[in-house]
């Protein structure tokens, strides 16, 4: 097993195409081809997670938080994030960040904060738009079954709970919640002396080159006409932060005693009491004052994130509970889910949880 087969198992669970556009994931430092000694798994990569790697005997540490997120002009050792470079660089040590991909992802950071909770009914809170792509092509009538099925094959025409999703010639959408759903096809005319029709599928936008490819690869033309659009729906299951219920509701003290035995946090800072019950809550992993407002629209009775600023408390103007949670708290499980994730996936090879506590911020 290579560096790459690991990296193939984490973009099944969270594409990197779904990162925000601000990030920096994926392969930061060595080659995605060496043979794999192990893995660590960790929330950041400091120089003492890279000795932890060493004296493990992995040569692969797949971080949350990307060690490198601005550029580095120069790599002499001078700062923290340089010393980390250079250390895996020499100990041929890769390093792999997941970072917003696996925010956005809906079995991710804020699935773990809501199972940590206990909140049933949970559903992505600001839901990603323009992640359905369709293809549009025309082949000739005896081919279109096969062209079809390569590119079902491929992963198209899959949207959330259903499968084999197409649209007709008209651009309607048609879709069944079963696997034998077929895709609706219409006549184009005639070139090449045969009969042409239309095939249009749907797709998930990481999947575009492995459609295209299958595309091409597949149809009887030297040159293949085709056309791609974006859907500008929102995708229910890729997207930021998360909102979930408590079975049975509780007081604001409670809740605020819950919340930090659930995350082991030190210390909660939060907005006022509002002498409401607590049953539905957001949570979003990280920094999350960008979704108060998302929050307050969903009708959460509390929000639960991290590193909230002075004005931000302001926002919740007697309508939300706001509790601030802690930074690393609130992505402390991440670290567990990937290990149990990689786990099942790789059994050859050691997945180990680092055991370096890794937070900055200490409490008096």
């Amino acid at each position: 097993m290579i560096i790459q087969d690991v990296i193939n198992h984490l973009e099944e669970l969270a594409p990197l195409a779904y990162a925000e556009d601000f990030d920096n994931v994926g392969l930061l430092v060595g080659d995605k081809n060496q043979k794999l000694t192990g893995v660590l798994v960790t929330l950041d990569t400091l120089e003492s997670v890279v000795d932890e790697a060493i004296s493990q005997n992995c040569n692969l540490i797949v971080s949350f938080h990307p060690i490198i997120f601005k550029g580095l002009k120069k790599i002499t050792g001078k700062t923290y994030v340089e010393r980390v470079v250079l250390k895996a660089i020499k100990n041929k040590i890769a390093i792999y960040a997941i970072h917003t991909a696996l925010d956005n992802a809906l079995q991710g950071v804020n699935d773990m904060i809501c199972k940590q909770l206990g909140l049933v009914n949970r559903k992505i809170l600001i839901p990603q738009s323009e992640t359905i792509k369709k293809l549009t092509t025309y082949v000739p009538q005896n081919e279109a079954e096969h062209l079809r099925t390569a590119l079902f094959n491929a992963g198209a025409g899959n949207i959330g709970n259903y499968s084999n999703c197409s649209f007709n010639v008209d651009g309607i959408g048609t879709y069944q919640g079963n696997e034998n759903s077929n895709p609706t096809l219409g006549e184009k005319g005639k070139t090449h002396h045969e009969t042409e029709i239309q095939v249009s599928v749907i797709f998930s936008k990481h999947l575009e080159s492995d459609i295209i490819k299958t595309l091409i690869d597949t149809h009887s033309y030297e040159e293949v006409a085709y056309e791609v659009v974006t859907i500008e729906n929102k995708n229910q299951n890729i997207g930021m932060g998360m909102i979930g219920e408590f079975k049975d509701p509780m007081n604001e003290g409670d809740f605020l005693a819950y919340l930090k035995s659930r995350m082991k946090t030190g210390c909660i800072r939060h907005s006022s009491f509002l002498n409401k019950s607590i049953k539905k809550v957001a949570v979003l992993g990280g920094s999350g004052s960008f979704a108060i407002n998302a929050a307050k629209t969903a009708g959460a009775d509390a929000y639960v994130t991290a590193d909230l600023k002075y004005h931000d408390f302001f926002m919740a103007e007697n309508t939300i509970f706001l509790a601030d949670i802690g930074h690393y708290e609130s992505e402390q499980f991440t670290k567990n889910l990937l290990v149990t994730y990689l786990t099942k996936k790789i059994t050859n090879f050691a997945v180990v949880l680092s055991n370096t506590n890794t937070n900055p911020v200490k409490y008096f």
